[in-house]
């Protein structure tokens, strides 16, 4: 365990959620099922494709027993046709943590998608809405060119964005070129702006305490990640993505069909590969979304370390919670 603090204790003012976050493939939720088990705690989803339905194998959702255990809100709740967003993201969760505290119980925050901590965390800069006219234009640029291109064209509008999102991160790299073309300023900068308008966080009704988990080995990762991608596979996840596929009103511009694992196994279905390098592809976009995750993770201010392979950690962040410390 590490604590990135110092161990430095803060006075709680307010009602405390707690935020578990962690790389894909880190066990994330069967530490979160525990802690359920022992603690007066509620799981809210942190996972921007898990909110899907129909999309429950390549996702990696918690099966019917599971969640029969320990329930999650804000999972499974929208159509793969629809749109969502940080912003709506951030409305939603802070309603399902007023609804949890009102009930006696504190709020758990489980997932993967760092955007959607970080809205919490800082707040929100307004943005502006969808342009579909200019996306289709970044998407034909990457067409063209690869999505290199469009970060090369990003990195000479924000050099920042540029530098904290990853070539191979094709759905922000294309809001923020498109932010970047249709306001005439780098998104850094909105995105700043917002945070000092939602004055630090100070009116947030909620004290939320951080916590990660992964493996103290990056080679431990990219294995479980690869056995967890076969495992999707022989669970029917080609049969999934055909599904959607068939039902003609999803295609690979909507973030849910560029879900990792969802892309490579419509590109497979479209005929752009062969079987074995669609999974091959698939544990390598995985693996790329993990290092995004963890490169997250290691920015991240008061927030306490554990190794997702050691047997003792259940209990340690048991132990931490416990105690009611905000670090």
């Amino acid at each position: 365990m590490a604590d990135r603090m110092g161990g430095l204790q803060v006075t709680r003012h307010k009602p405390r959620a707690v935020c578990l976050m962690g790389p894909t493939a880190s066990g994330k939720t069967d530490l979160a099922v525990a802690l359920v088990q022992r603690l007066p705690l509620e799981i809210i989803n942190v996972d921007s494709a898990q909110i899907y339905r129909e999309m429950d194998i390549g996702t990696g959702k918690p099966d019917p027993e599971t969640l029969a255990i320990a329930p999650h809100r804000l999972l499974d709740f929208l159509d793969p046709a629809e749109r969502y967003s940080a912003a709506r993201f951030r409305n939603d969760a802070l309603k399902e943590m007023q609804d949890i505290h009102a009930a006696g119980r504190t709020p758990l925050l489980v997932g993967g998608t760092m955007l959607y901590f970080r809205a919490l965390r800082d707040g929100l800069a307004e943005m502006p809405t969808a342009d579909p006219t200019l996306r289709a234009e970044i998407d034909a640029l990457a067409t063209r060119e690869g999505w290199n291109a469009v970060h090369q064209r990003l990195a000479r509008l924000d050099p920042e964005a540029a530098k904290r999102i990853h070539p191979n991160d094709p759905q922000r790299l294309q809001r923020a070129l498109e932010v970047c073309i249709s306001t005439g300023r780098p998104l850094t900068d909105i995105q700043r702006q917002g945070r000092i308008d939602a004055g630090q966080q100070d009116a947030f009704p909620f004290d939320l305490q951080f916590l990660s988990i992964q493996p103290g080995l990056r080679s431990v990762l990219h294995e479980k990640i690869a056995r967890r991608f076969h495992g999707m596979v022989e669970a029917g996840l080609v049969e999934e993505v055909a599904a959607l596929r068939d039902r003609g009103d999803l295609d690979l511009s909507l973030p849910s069909m560029r879900s990792v694992g969802y892309r490579q196994v419509w590109q497979y279905l479209d005929g752009e590969m062969r079987f074995d390098a669609m999974v091959e592809r698939g544990i390598i976009a995985t693996r790329q979304l993990a290092k995004r995750q963890i490169t997250w993770l290691r920015s991240w201010k008061r927030c306490t370390d554990f190794d997702s392979e050691d047997r003792h950690t259940p209990d340690r962040v048991l132990k931490l919670i416990e105690s009611d410390a905000l670090y």
